[in-house]
């Protein structure tokens, strides 16, 4: 935050490595999450379980309506929670153990249920993990613009907490690949063994709960510091009146419209990635450990770029660029194999190839999705400065809700697309038809350019300026009494002033 001295200047606070660390930290959980649900969860369900791939894309899509309601709610109650712990904590704290339990049970359905019972359980489960992790993630995503208000630092912020949420999903699949999916003399294609999913379900619970309460004890220090609600949370029948007038704000609905566009490209890209890998390259298991090593490679140098484009060219027209080139990179090879163009399965130049391309696709990717969630924290001032209030948590539910729609609309998409295709359930690698090879490719390829390219031209409707003009927002909220004070980075006359 910024903290308005007596003589009217203005103090920019520094948010200490520590406390970047523990903030990023706790996103490990809804990264595991994310790539469980983006990656494995499809796969699961249709080719161990059985189901017809559009029942389980239609499941988790069922899950995503009901995050539409339930985000902002947490989010609204977030921002007028009056405790000792702050607004954010006790909620924090209080999703930990639940998130495992829950996450367990979603990678154990009922044995020798019907298709119908087992579609059921999968839609109760998966509505209870999300909102569960809702719980957690939006107060948490709420606290950006509360350790700071700076222009860059914000980037930096945020980029530690997709870095986190990138490496603990990146790993979790590292170690499904390397150590619970390996091939057996029952199941040659470890990723179709069903114990290592529960393996896995167990593993994958006990990092999410520990990672969760680390983060939170992490930041707990910074309560005394953060914004507190003002007046009384308004009664249950104004609540959603509320929530509706904070999300009509112009630049937030361009950002989430953006967004789901930019989230779906990126629940397509790993939905169907596992499907590429297997039965289009035809990876052996052991590789998949080094496709998943170049996509935290990828996810490390988008921190730098997201970074160094923000500073030189600014959020806004660097995060279009990243939107319009990732589709064109990510499609190249899959639309080189239907032309005949790509080396051979097998040849020792295809995988280096391959994956000197997930490295590139998936930084440009991943970059763009930190500098959005960095011009999120910038429409949190100029939302205030409209109503006067501070209102975090229902707009950080609101980006939260983008991201689920990799696991979304991303899902329900992948799903309609199998069906469409005729990709046969519990296909083996090097028997599916080419012609189901090359209409999968065609439709994904379509898809990820109307996506991302939607998505462009949404963002270019972002209405709010670069730094400069954010700079003047703050000194005109300080002038008037409504911009609070941060902490760390802060000199102690300053926050004593302020008191």
């Amino acid at each position: 935050m910024a903290t308005t001295l007596p003589h009217g200047t203005t103090v920019e606070r520094r948010v200490t490595l520590p406390t970047k660390l523990f903030y990023g930290l706790g996103s490990v959980a809804y990264g595991i999450k994310d790539s469980g649900f983006s990656t494995l969860l499809l796969l699961f369900y249709n080719q161990v379980i059985g189901l017809d791939a559009s029942l389980v894309g239609l499941a988790i899509m069922i899950a995503l309506v009901a995050d539409a309601f339930v985000d902002p709610v947490i989010g609204h109650f977030s921002d007028h929670l009056k405790s000792r712990w702050g607004r954010r904590h006790p909620f924090m704290y209080a999703a930990a153990l639940p998130i495992g339990m829950l996450y367990i049970l979603l990678w154990n359905p009922p044995i020798g249920a019907t298709s119908s019972a087992t579609v059921a359980y999968l839609v109760v489960v998966a509505i209870a993990v999300r909102s569960v992790i809702s719980a957690y993630e939006v107060p948490s995503m709420a606290l950006a613009p509360e350790l700071t208000s700076d222009y860059h630092e914000r980037t930096s912020v945020l980029g530690f907490r997709y870095l986190f949420g990138w490496l603990g999903g990146m790993g979790m699949l590292l170690l499904v690949f390397s150590v619970l999916l390996v091939p057996t003399a029952h199941y040659p294609q470890g990723t179709l063994n069903p114990q290592g999913y529960r393996n896995y379900s167990y593993v994958a619970a006990a990092i999410m709960t520990l990672t969760i309460l680390a983060s939170t004890l992490g930041t707990h220090h910074q309560i005394r510091f953060l914004p507190k609600p003002v007046g009384t949370r308004p009664p249950i029948a104004r609540t959603f009146h509320e929530i509706i007038g904070t999300l009509s704000n112009r630049a937030f609905l361009v950002l989430f419209f953006a967004g789901v566009c930019l989230y779906t490209d990126q629940g397509l890209n790993f939905a169907l990635a596992n499907y590429f890998n297997t039965y289009l390259w035809q990876f052996p298991s052991t590789f998949f450990v080094i496709y998943t090593l170049s996509v935290m490679a990828g996810v490390c140098l988008a921190m730098i770029w997201a970074r160094l484009a923000s500073a030189r060219f600014g959020k806004k027209r660097s995060a279009i660029a990243f939107l319009c080139v990732r589709p064109l990179i990510a499609s190249a090879p899959l639309l080189g194999r239907a032309l005949g163009l790509m080396p051979a399965n097998g040849s020792t130049v295809l995988y280096p190839l391959l994956m000197a391309v997930v490295v590139v696709q998936v930084s440009i990717g991943v970059a763009a999705t930190i500098l959005a969630a960095s011009m999120m924290a910038d429409v949190v001032e100029d939302a205030q400065a409209r109503t006067g209030e501070r209102r975090e948590g229902v707009f950080f539910a609101g980006s939260f809700f983008m991201q689920k729609c990799v696991s979304g609309f991303g899902l329900f998409l992948s799903g309609t697309i199998l069906t469409a295709v005729h990709f046969p359930a519990k296909a083996i690698p090097g028997k599916v038809p080419v012609a189901v090879l090359d209409h999968l490719i065609v439709s994904y390829c379509s898809l990820i350019v109307l996506f991302s390219g939607l998505g462009a031209l949404i963002l270019a409707r972002y209405p709010l300026g670069g730094q400069v003009e954010h700079k003047r927002r703050l000194s005109e909220l300080a002038e008037a009494g409504l911009l609070l004070p941060g902490a760390e980075g802060e000199p102690t006359s300053a926050a004593a002033a302020w008191q």
